[in-house]
This record gives C-alpha cells, sequence and structure tokens, in this order.
C-alpha cells in the first residue's frame, strides 16, 4: 500500500509542476497500460526460482521521463513476482525534486536503500555502500560485462560505488522540418556555434518560434567548451584535483552567444527555461522551438512526446563545436548508475536488484535501453532485434561520438565533489549576464576565481 501512495504521491508532484529536466504528466491510462503491457509480456519469460525468504522492505528513488517511470516500475514489479519476499517502495521523481529530497534525506540518514547517480557521485560517496565484497563473494555476478565498463562506476582507488545503467553521450535533438520551412540547412558534425547561432536567429525570424530550446549550458559552455579550446585543455584536470585551463576567456563566448539570442528572442530567458520540467514539457515537444539539448538516453522518450504532439520527427546531431576541424569536446560516458546505501539496513538484498535490474534480459527487454546502451553483452544482444528505429538512431549515434577524436586522452569518467557547487555559480552568473547585470567577461572571471578557490 506505502508503495502505491508514494507512486501517487509523485505522480501527483510532477502534475503540479516540479522543476528540472521537466515531465508533464500524460493520461493515466495511457500509463497503466504502457506498465501492463510490459509486465504481461515478460511475466512468462523468466524462469527463476524462488524459494521462501524473510520479508524484505526497499526504497528506491530515481529520476527521469514518464517513460523511464513506467518501465522501471514493471521491472520492479518482474522483480518482485521472482522473489516474493522482497517489496520495493519506489519514488519517481524529476531532476530537481530528486536531489533536493537526497539531500534532505542524506542529512537525516534515511537514504533509499537503492538510488541513481551520475558522474556527480563523489558529492554523495558517504552514503554509497560499495560493492566490492558483493562483487567478491559473488552475490553481484560481473561475469558479464568487462572491467572497463565497471570502471565507469568506480572511484580513483577502484571502489565499485555502484553498476552503470549503461552509456550515452549528450547531443542536439533537432527537428528537420522546421529547418526547411525556414530555409536553413540540416546542421552536420562539424557545425560550429556560429552556425547554430545563425540557425536560431534564421529560424526566430522566420517561423517566430525559439531557434532553441533549454540548453545544459553547464555542459555545453563549461565543461564541455573548454575542452573545444583544443586537446590540451579540459575543465577539471586529468587527476580531478584542479582546473585544466587558466584562461577564464575561454568561457566568454558561449555566454555572449546566449545573451545575443535571448534578446533576438530565439531562446526562451532563465524564466522560460525554469517553466520546463521534464522532457515531456520542452519547447521542442510543443512545436515552440526548433532545437534542443538532450543526453542520447533520453531521445526515444523525447521522440514520443514529440511525435504524440504531432510532431512527425526528430533527428538527433552532436553539439557545434568552436572550429568546424576542431575538438568536438564530447565523449561517450556512463549515463547514471544504481547505488546501494550506507542507511539500507539490507545492502545485500539491495545488491541483488541492482544486478538484475542491469544483467537480466527479461528485465532489459522491459527497459529498452532507455539510461543509455547496456554495459552487459547479453543484453546488449538480446536487444539488438527490438528496438526501435529511434533507438537504432541513438546507437548510431553514440557510435559516431565514440569515432571522435580525443586527442590520445583518457576520459575520467567522474567529477569533483565540488563540481555542483561550481555548476552552480555558472549558471547563476550566466543569468546575470543574460539580464545584463554583468559582462560576459565580468561572469567568466566570476566563475573561473570561484572553480579554482574549491582545489
Amino acid at each position: 500500500m506505502k508503495k502505491k501512495l508514494l507512486a501517487v504521491l509523485a505522480t501527483a508532484a510532477m502534475v503540479l509542476g516540479l522543476v528540472g529536466c521537466g515531465q508533464e504528466a500524460p493520461a493515466s491510462t495511457e500509463s497503466t497500460e504502457t506498465t501492463t503491457s510490459v509486465v504481461e509480456s515478460t511475466e512468462t519469460a523468466s524462469t527463476e526460482e524462488t524459494t521462501e525468504a524473510e520479508p524484505v522492505t526497499l526504497r528506491m528513488a530515481w529520476w527521469g521521463s514518464q517513460t523511464r517511470h513506467d518501465r522501471t516500475i514493471a521491472v520492479i514489479e518482474l522483480y518482485e513476482s521472482l522473489h516474493p519476499n522482497v517489496t520495493i517502495e519506489y519514488e519517481p521523481m524529476d531532476f530537481d525534486g530528486y536531489f533536493n529530497k537526497l539531500t534532505t534525506l542524506v542529512a537525516s540518514n534515511e537514504v533509499w536503500d537503492i538510488f541513481q547517480l551520475g558522474s556527480n557521485f563523489p558529492t554523495y560517496q558517504s552514503k554509497i555502500y560499495t560493492l566490492n565484497d558483493f562483487i567478491a563473494d559473488g552475490t553481484i555476478d560481473v561475469s558479464g560485462t568487462t572491467d572497463a565498463f565497471l570502471r565507469i562506476a568506480a572511484d580513483e582507488e577502484g571502489n565499485q560505488v555502484g553498476l552503470c545503467s549503461g552509456v550515452n553521450t549528450y547531443g542536439i535533438a533537432y527537428n528537420p522540418a522546421m529547418f526547411q520551412e525556414a530555409g536553413v540547412a540540416e546542421p552536420t558534425e562539424t557545425w560550429t556555434w556560429d552556425d547554430y547561432k545563425q540557425a536560431c536567429l534564421t529560424i526566430h525570424e522566420k517561423l517566430n518560434v525559439y531557434g532553441s530550446s533549454k540548453f545544459d549550458d553547464w555542459q555545453a559552455g563549461a565543461s564541455m567548451g573548454v575542452g573545444q579550446e583544443g586537446f590540451d585543455y579540459s575543465f577539471f584536470n586529468n587527476k580531478n584535483d584542479g582546473l585544466g585551463f587558466d584562461d577564464p576567456s575561454m568561457l566568454t563566448s558561449y555566454i555572449e552567444m546566449r545573451k545575443e539570442l535571448v534578446d533576438a528572442g530565439a531562446f526562451p530567458d532563465p524564466g522560460a527555461c525554469k517553466e520546463i520540467a521534464d522532457i515531456e514539457q520542452d519547447f521542442v515537444v510543443s512545436g515552440e522551438a526548433a532545437m534542443t539539448w538532450v543526453a542520447s538516453n533520453q531521445f526515444a522518450a523525447l521522440s514520443e512526446a514529440a511525435k504524440a504532439n504531432g510532431i512527425e520527427e526528430l533527428k538527433l546531431i552532436n553539439p557545434p563545436r568552436k572550429k568546424a576541424d576542431g575538438p568536438a569536446g564530447i565523449t561517450i560516458q556512463s549515463s547514471q548508475m544504481l547505488c546501494v546505501s550506507q542507511d539500507s539496513k539490507n545492502p545485500a538484498e539491495a545488491a541483488k536488484f541492482i544486478e538484475f535490474f542491469q544483467s537480466n534480459v527479461d528485465a532489459n527487454k522491459i527497459l529498452l535501453a532507455e539510461r543509455g546502451i547496456p554495459t552487459f553483452t547479453a543484453v546488449r544482444e538480446a536487444l539488438a532485434d527490438e528496438l526501435t528505429d529511434v533507438e537504432k538512431t541513438v546507437y548510431a549515434y553514440v557510435d559516431v561520438v565514440g569515432s571522435f577524436d580525443t586527442g590520445g586522452k583518457a576520459v575520467n569518467p567522474a567529477s569533483p565533489a565540488c563540481t555542483d557547487a561550481i555548476k552552480e555559480q555558472y549558471n547563476y552568473y550566466l543569468e546575470k549576464a543574460i539580464y545584463g547585470e554583468c559582462t560576459a567577461e565580468e561572469a567568466a572571471k566570476a566563475v573561473f576565481d570561484f572553480a579554482k578557490s574549491q582545489f
């Protein structure tokens, strides 16, 4: 009963419009049908042996779109059907709502047994129950994946902090019909930020819509943006104990461009961006923008939402570069991971569920790589024939990004613990620059000085 109550409360919160990556709750009958159908399709597929055991209650939470919520709940129900002694109380949330609550639970030592994190895991590492012993004693079987994929969800000392939910990357989703109607050429792999800016301005002028919707400005302008200056540069150095650049002007051009686009009406102002609570509410979905920022594992859900709103097709392209022949600044990385909480009273049971979630073929025929391309070989092979055309587009896109030259540099999948604080300052000064409260140069210098002070 409590599990269902949590789901109802979470849905109600989403309808009220929580801030974050955004979502608009779909009709309840549609979500129910989705969940029911995927459970029915797999309830006879697995024949795992179940044995009598002591009752166990686990709590789990994650953030994401309605598509992710439906599929994750279906996998939870499948697991419970195979393990009758286990009850999983779940809380699906939007991005900001999730991390706001996680902060509260960290302070009260009540973090969910199973919780989702990204590359910001160092911020919460004190609350992560490492999986090393569970792997060593066979509670978690990792024979179906590789050391490289395991390393994505490990800290610098090699402690396994979680199991990777999939690999993904960032991209730009765009509406090709809008480009054609406005007479703008579709972007290519070597398009530049100048190309992007001009496309936004022209589309706005011709169609009276936003050229672009909400961006992850930190990724585009800072984390990725510095790397586009040259292979010798990155926002953080390879050891994550300092900055990987020493010139704040490397941050300036993106801030300037964002202000120019907002001033021209070709990009939503910060207030309008905050109205987007999840991808289902994105301006691309509503037809009010031609482009938007997206993680590759979100592209399928974004496309589904757009199609339901009468938009026939979205395409996926890598973010623009500073120079057509320069570094792309983008790499393949872990999408998210599932972790066990230090506050859990049943960490071994939580670990068993995480292994099932990431490696079980039937479970992943429900999940359908929504969190990213799976890291367990048997799952990838089993999904090959299950992919939709949109999902095949994502796989192909990840392959393209994986082929980009990185200058021979190793990619560190983790971010230093201070990343969230720096990101907050970056967004704060970007907004000040957009509203004319400081110049782009002053904003860039303030961000650089703050970031440097964190080490």
